[in-house]
């Protein structure tokens, strides 16, 4: 029995999303990911018009499970402060061994990409934006709490913290160290407090 259009665009995206964590967008081939994923060669194009939709739907499917993910952790018991280093740790956990399901592909895929599509870029600007905007949320409750005494513009310590972050995540994997989110770690506290 065949499966339905959307169960296997869905296998599709799912057998992608772990190649392309471990490879990148553009060293994956459509072959590699039709025969992994055991789809005929000639079909692809019966679930995505073009590899750019495709990754659209590999983008916007990551960011689903991710913002999921960061609103879980982020609702855990604590002050703004305790419940936004409790996500940062989580940041820093997931990304510094081997969790290719939870990987980042914003640090993957994100110069890669915007480069070769607008349309991806934009998902990956809206995702972003989504994250920044739930650390904003933290930030402004950890301000009201007096767990956060940073007088800066709560949006503004988001976005900064996020960059950070983004950064240390690159430095992790050209160092092959988790040094970098110690680091992001120190300077996060500090710029809370």
């Amino acid at each position: 029995m065949k499966k339905p259009i959307q169960d296997m665009r869905q296998h599709i995206i799912d057998v992608a999303k772990s190649l392309m964590t471990n490879k990148g967008y553009t060293a994956v081939g459509l072959s590699e990911v039709l025969t992994t994923a055991g789809v005929p060669k000639g079909s692809f194009y019966h679930y995505f018009r073009s590899k750019e939709e495709f990754g659209q739907a590999l983008l916007e499917e990551y960011f689903q499970e991710y913002i999921g993910r960061v609103d879980i952790v982020m609702a855990a018991q604590g002050t703004g402060a305790e419940r936004l280093l409790g996500y940062l740790r989580y940041w820093a956990r997931t990304q510094a061994y081997d969790h290719p399901e939870e990987k980042c592909l914003v640090v993957k895929l994100g110069a890669e990409v915007c480069d070769l599509s607008e349309d991806m870029r934009t998902v990956l600007e809206e995702g972003t934006a989504l994250i920044i905007h739930r650390i904003t949320r933290c930030v402004e409750q950890g301000m009201a709490d007096g767990s956060i005494t940073m007088t800066q513009d709560a949006a503004t310590l988001a976005e900064s913290l996020y960059q950070l972050w983004l950064g240390a995540s690159l430095l992790v994997k050209v160092k092959k160290t988790t040094a970098p989110f110690e680091t992001a770690l120190i300077t996060s506290k500090r710029l809370l407090a």
